[in-house]
């Protein structure tokens, strides 16, 4: 019997037993249990680990890619499609345009974009809702870090400084009361963001991979649910790709595996780290819902809390309000759960280098019921508000913060053919699509692509990236 030693950090396969996540209550009908083929194919041209939006997308942009539009295509995913991090975020874009380099706060704008574009030209039904994200400080000195960082994005990109807005304490239209947040030092406001219910986004693209091949663009497309990879085997012109159904033999593997990454890929375990967020629904109190009073109102903005709970600036909160919905059967209205998450001060070892999404922290659940109402005016006077959903998700954090993006070389496990999009350190909906489209560039052979220079995936950022202090 072999023995296979497992690295420090280094992750499992996703658990089967996942704790159940708002975003994933209504499942597609389509994608449920879902085998192209009965039979796991023995070959193909591309198989995409990972069934999530970065894996989703770079599917849509292979039958997208002129060169890639007649490849056989086989996606594998461990559980249900989208049951990792996408499934079990926060259900907002927020691009950070404040504390980034230029580079990186347009790429996040152009992503911002493409989504916003492509939610309203193909009519997704996935709650996009365009707003402001408002970046909350509880802490004076965190908070004076940010203004000079956004005052720097200001004198650097003036087209960024122009979706920057600084809240103080003397600041008046808008105060911190207008926004809502009367007992923070400061804020630092930011402009095109969204709110999104991430599933029903993934799911489309699926939907339309799997039914809507047009004859100009003959993808091929084969997924496989409920499929765990357990190892990659690299031969002479290729991979293969070994799962708990059997092995596939293809030419080209992208792992848009995110947390899981090390779990293929043991070289990654300090790059990409397994961090386990939590998540509740909170049902919104009257003082909430759509109204002729002035005062009861939802949320105008969705939200990045800093200091909250005591908690330090590495461990933000975050929250949306979805959108309410009348009714015409019931003439009720119905909706505007208030997402919420943070709190891993909280939980077991802060999260870090845990990758069972199947259990709630007791204490952050509590957290997330109670801190919500002592940040937000939420025109309510009991002390915490009754959840609907508690659940957790995985993110992959990197260790530099930034995402992994290109060819996996042989010095960290691959070779030719292998390639990776993933360690989005829970920024994902504001980076993973048009990093996909960057890393279908590469396996087409391209050699400029959009993406940040910083995202590249290489040797010396290795090297750099290992200086660095662990992921905490």
């Amino acid at each position: 019997m072999t023995v296979i030693q497992r690295k420090k950090g280094q992750s499992g396969l996703p658990t089967s037993n996942p704790s159940d996540s708002f975003w994933l209550s209504e499942p597609s009908e389509v994608l449920l249990g879902h085998r192209t083929t009965a039979q796991l194919p023995s070959k193909t041209d591309v198989v995409i680990i990972g069934s999530g939006l970065a894996g989703a997308s770079a599917a849509h942009w292979l039958r997208e890619h002129g060169d890639g539009g007649n490849l056989n295509v086989v996606m594998l995913e461990a559980r249900e499609t989208c049951s990792g991090a996408t499934g079990r975020n926060g259900g907002h874009c927020q691009p950070m345009y404040f504390d980034a380099t230029p580079q990186r706060g347009e790429f996040e704008l152009r992503n911002y974009e493409d989504l916003k574009s492509f939610v309203e030209k193909n009519k997704i039904q996935c709650d996009w809702g365009s707003t402001n994200t408002c970046h909350v400080f509880m802490n004076e000195d965190e908070f004076q870090k940010a203004v000079d960082d956004a005052e720097e994005v200001k004198s650097l990109d003036p087209k960024l400084g122009k979706l920057i807005t600084i809240i103080s304490k003397d600041s008046i239209n808008p105060s911190l009361a207008d926004i809502r947040v009367p007992h923070a030092v400061g804020a630092i406001r930011t402009a095109k963001a969204a709110s999104i219910w991430p599933y029903k986004f993934v799911s489309w693209i699926l939907e339309d991979l799997i039914f809507k091949n047009e004859p100009s663009r003959p993808l091929k497309f084969n997924l496989q649910t409920s499929t765990p990879v357990s190892r990659l085997q690299k031969t002479i012109d290729g991979w293969i790709v070994h799962t708990s159904r059997g092995k596939v033999a293809a030419s080209k593997v992208l792992l848009t595996t995110n947390a899981y990454t090390s779990h293929l890929l043991p070289e990654f375990a300090d790059l990409i780290v397994p961090v386990r967020g939590q998540m509740v629904s909170l049902l919104p109190p009257s003082s909430m819902s759509p109204s002729k009073e002035a005062s009861n109102q939802p949320l105008e903005y969705s939200y990045s809390l800093f200091g909250t709970g005591g908690q330090n600036v590495d461990l933000d909160d975050y929250l949306i309000q979805r959108p309410y919905n009348s009714s015409s059967h019931s003439k009720k209205i119905k909706g505007g759960e208030i997402m919420f998450g943070g709190g891993r001060k909280f939980a077991y070892h802060k999260g870090v280098g845990v990758y069972d999404d199947s259990s709630i922290d007791k204490s952050t659940a509590e957290y997330l019921r109670e801190e919500i109402t002592r940040v937000i005016d939420l025109h309510y006077d009991d002390d915490k508000l009754k959840a609907t959903f508690d659940w957790k998700g995985i993110m992959g954090y990197s260790r530099d913060s930034l995402p992994w993006v290109g060819n996996v070389s042989e010095e960290l496990g691959g070779g030719e053919g292998l390639y990776i999009c993933a360690g989005f350190t829970g920024n994902g909906m504001s980076t993973a699509r048009l990093s996909a489209k960057a890393v279908v560039g590469f396996m087409m052979g391209e050699n400029a692509v959009d993406l940040p220079d910083q995202y590249i995936l290489d040797v010396e950022r290795v090297k750099k990236a290992r200086k660095l202090g662990e992921v905490e």
